[in-house]
């Protein structure tokens, strides 16, 4: 206990601030210290800088004398053209951009010791600026362009600004050729029927193909920023058609395009009129007690507030999930920080209230172009404005040009809840439909796939399921992106996975013990879904009298524009 000369003391140094002076005094080292190292690091960036200028200077004098020509820095698949190394001047200017632009993201960096939150947003705009200074989005500074120009007569220039003008008038980038594919026709054909149809959803069952199927059915939750059929494109990369094909009772949500009618319906009004009602609907046509369910991106956080509502109310229909991309730890984002902070969503939401209460989704599909804007924005600039080429017919672009609209009071809930403030990991935090939302209710088994290059959700976020739920959780992380990473059938062959039976709750540790296996990890994760879903009983009917099937899939809602 202090003595009364030492509370005394205490009380004078309070009363002269001398307390408050210390603690200002131990902040402005800290501001000092880190201030000292962005300076060190940003002399550093202008230092390597200078070196890497002053060795391509030099390699540039000994090319001039017969020498073959040296790389100061790899360069990237933009620069495949082999003018680009074989020309002098072209190779010049290739490296001298490459040094620039590497010099303008490490000074970015400096900003890391200051405020991470500032070091995000500046290294993703800066890294966007030096992207689009790229010598190769310039007709006159593209050798390629200038080739095809000299070929054509200037004929690919006027075909590129026809290419622009009908851009314009869509106001979106073409990413595939007009008319080159059809949903139901082309896309989404995997035959199947709608079931069920509120104002929200049609839900759909795919006809089975094999004699037997498991007793547990499968209920799909796509995210409704986009449209469902990202799981049923072609018949050869259509998961659907792979999931039915292997047994099991298909049904899927196909989300309606909101219309003037939908603009108040809130997370909740998703929940209960998604996949809550679909539930029901599932397990009356099957007459089975449990439903595996499979979220996708923004509909595995749909799936995971619906797990722990269920979980709350005490329900035990859920009997696995599966979750594709979908974050779990929203404080980190990725590169999707960038867009998002206070002042940001308040604007968003200034702009879906201008909207009619919707954001248009070719405002989200810009803002996830952006996110890999070489390979999905100057890409395109390039092929379709100065060479005036049609692009290619590729089906997950397409789907990513078929955008949606998205409510405001949906959208403004899932970032002010989730993204600004985490409240998904804070018990009881989120009350949906009077019942407070708690992950570590949830026991349901998981199965867990992260991408290793997801600009969208990071794999380390989808990773800490593992810390959040009370669940046994398998974790494997496919090679590539967001989409291309899940959508990965086994016939084609590509891209690979990573295993690790380790229990760790530490991703790094489970990363550096992983084994990498060849091929789609679709392989991986069937048997287990066979090992936990019954036993093989026959087809259920589609549909029932109850609720008798209402058309051939797709439906209605997915051709919705």
């Amino acid at each position: 206990m202090p003595n009364n000369n030492q509370d005394k003391a205490a009380r004078r140094n309070y009363r002269f601030g001398f307390g408050d002076l210390s603690t200002f005094w131990t902040g402005m080292f800290e501001v000092a210290a880190k201030s000292t190292a962005a300076l060190g690091q940003a002399q550093q960036a202008g230092m390597t800088a200078a070196m890497r200028s002053l060795e391509l200077m030099t390699n540039t004098y000994a090319r001039l004398l017969g020498q073959p020509a040296a790389e100061v820095l790899p360069a990237d698949k933009r620069f495949s053209d082999d003018v680009w190394s074989e020309n002098l001047a072209f190779d010049l200017m290739k490296q001298a951009y490459l040094i620039t632009s590497r010099w303008m993201v490490d000074m970015a960096d400096s900003f890391q010791e200051l405020d991470p939150a500032l070091h995000r947003r500046a290294a993703f705009y800066t890294k966007q600026f030096a992207d689009a200074l790229s010598p190769t989005n310039f007709a006159l500074t593209n050798p390629e362009v200038l080739q095809e120009t000299m070929r054509t007569g200037g004929a690919n220039l006027v075909r590129g600004m026809q290419n622009l003008l009908a851009d314009a008038q869509k106001r979106q980038i073409s990413q595939v050729p007009e008319g080159s594919f059809a949903v139901g026709k082309s896309l989404a054909i995997t035959p199947g029927k709608v079931v069920y149809r509120n104002q929200l959803i049609e839900l759909l069952q795919y006809t089975p193909t094999t004699a037997a199927v498991h007793a547990v059915p499968i209920l799909v939750i796509p995210p409704w920023i986009n449209k469902y059929y990202v799981m049923d494109l072609r018949p050869e990369n259509s998961m659907f058609k792979y999931l039915v094909d292997a047994g099991f009772t298909v049904f899927a949500l196909s989300w309606k395009n909101p219309n003037g009618d939908m603009s108040d319906l809130d997370w909740e009004d998703y929940m209960a009129q998604g996949p809550l009602e679909a539930l029901r609907v599932v397990k009356a046509i099957t007459a089975a007690q449990r439903v595996n369910m499979i979220g996708y991106c923004l509909g595995g956080i749909m799936l995971e507030t619906t797990l722990a509502y269920l979980a709350a109310v005490g329900d035990e229909t859920a009997n696995t999930a599966t979750y594709f991309a979908s974050h779990q730890d929203f404080n980190d984002v990725g590169d999707v920080a960038a867009f998002i902070s206070d002042p940001e969503v308040r604007l968003l939401e200034w702009l879906m209230d201008l909207g009619g209460g919707y954001l248009d989704g070719r405002n989200m599909a810009a803002t996830f172009n952006m996110l890999r804007a070489n390979d999905l924005l100057w890409h395109y600039v390039i092929n379709n404005y100065l060479l005036g080429k049609e692009p290619p017919a590729f089906d997950i672009l397409y789907w990513n040009s078929d955008g949606t609209r998205i409510p405001k009071t949906v959208h403004s809930f899932l970032l002010r809840n989730f993204f600004l403030v985490n409240n998904l990991a804070k018990p009881d935090c989120l009350k949906l439909q009077g019942v407070g939302i708690d992950l570590q209710r949830i026991t349901t088994p998981a199965y867990t796939v992260g991408a290793s290059e997801d600009h969208i959700v990071p794999w380390r976020s989808a990773f800490k399921m593992r810390s959040l739920v009370n669940s046994p959780v398998r974790f494997v992380l496919a090679e590539s992106g967001h989409i291309a990473g899940i959508i990965n059938p086994p016939a084609q062959k590509k891209r690979g996975y990573w295993t690790n039976e380790s229990a760790t709750k530490d991703p790094e540790e489970w990363f550096a013990g992983a084994t990498k296996q060849q091929g789609s990890w679709w392989l991986d994760w069937v048997p287990w879904l066979e090992a936990r879903s019954g036993d093989l009983v026959a087809p259920p009917p589609l549909g029932n009298a109850e609720f008798p099937p209402l058309m051939d899939a797709p439906g209605t809602y997915v051709l919705e524009k």
